[in-house]
């Protein structure tokens, strides 16, 4: 199914139903008092978090949904049944915002989240409400309350632990196909990846997910390319991996390549831009042994780099095992710090 990544949608909770006008009439009661029950409540919308939800595009043709009116009062007390809650479900990551004033709203991050986007109105009051010591057979109800009702704005981010960012083909898709199980296209052209692809690692009982993003251009902050359509879905991972194609064998490139990415997200944000990042030079198969350690070298003495700084192949595997073992050890450290903390 085709990723989207926003949606708009009206929401519009049931009404009330209306109380019930009625007098108690039997064979030995014949003036009988009031007895018309109240209405009941009308249905809420609710949004639900789901798993196997991955894309919000089931709202490209579903864009209203309603709660069910409550039902009317009825005599001998009897209250009307409440109106069926409609419950819309929504992926795992969906931000919430209302349509108009962009107002967020809610962050649906759990599974099985539960939010109630718009109440019910209120049931009506029956005639037996308003019997009083002076009003011993009111003919008054009243209707039931008119429900919520808005448009929702929703934005669906990439949950990941690990993301993956560098120009476009720089192997990304390469790499995610290699360490997970994955199959997200390959080609060898640029944008072959056109939509955020989700990847499972798994080293014996431990796992994490890695999301590989399309590939960011000059001026991606103010929307080149692909732009921020999905820089966006970086903000929400642990750990950002920024491939560099290192096959032309120039440090320069490489270092033009660094310093590209790093312009672009630090121009997008300034959180995004102070996230944990690895720098890792991909496509070591096409450059002999000697040549790697030179380049990596050159880039170490001529860029101001401080952090780690990876050398593998997506395509043939090598190094790639270091690289998942340092990933792995890296998230159990800071699990730790975070628990301690």
């Amino acid at each position: 199914m085709k990723f989207v990544d926003e949606a708009v949608i009206t929401v519009a909770a049931g009404h009330g139903g209306s109380g019930s006008l009625s007098f108690r009439r039997e064979k030995f009661l014949p003036k009988g008092g009031p007895d018309g029950g109240n209405g009941g409540k009308g249905g809420d919308v609710v949004l639900i978090a789901h798993t196997h939800l991955n894309t919000l595009a089931h709202f490209r043709y579903s864009r209203i949904f309603r709660g069910e009116p409550g039902h009317a009062g009825s005599s001998n007390n009897r209250t009307g049944a409440a109106g069926a809650d409609c419950e819309v479900g929504v992926p795992v990551g969906t931000l919430v915002y209302d349509a108009n004033s962009m107002e967020f709203i809610t962050d649906m991050v759990g599974s099985g989240d539960r939010f109630v986007v718009a109440y019910g109105g209120k049931g009506g009051s029956g005639n037996s409400r308003f019997k009083s010591s002076t009003n011993r057979a009111p003919d008054k109800i009243t209707e039931g309350k008119t429900g919520d009702g808005r448009r929702l704005r929703f934005e669906l981010r990439v949950l990941a632990d690990i993301g993956l960012l560098g120009l476009p083909n720089a192997g990304k898709s390469t790499l995610l196909a290699a360490v997970s199980a994955a199959q997200p296209k390959i080609g060898s052209y640029p944008f072959t990846t056109l939509n955020p692809q989700l990847g499972i690692v798994e080293q014996g009982l431990e796992r994490f997910v890695m999301a590989d993003i399309p590939g960011l251009i000059d001026g991606a902050a103010q929307g080149a390319g692909l732009g921020t359509k999905f820089l966006k879905h970086l903000s929400r991972t642990r750990l950002l991996l920024q491939l560099v194609d290192i096959s032309s064998n120039s440090v320069g490139d490489a270092i033009e390549a660094v310093h590209t990415i790093e312009t672009e997200i630090t121009t997008f944000s300034e959180t995004l831009a102070s996230q944990p990042r690895w720098i890792v030079f991909n496509k070591i198969d096409l450059v002999d042994n000697y040549h790697i350690e030179e380049l990596v070298s050159a880039f170490a003495k001529q860029y101001p780099w401080n952090g780690p700084l990876f050398a593998i192949s997506g395509n043939s595997g090598k190094g790639c095992s270091e690289l998942i073992n340092a990933i792995f050890d890296w998230m159990k450290t800071n699990e730790e710090i975070e628990s301690n903390a």
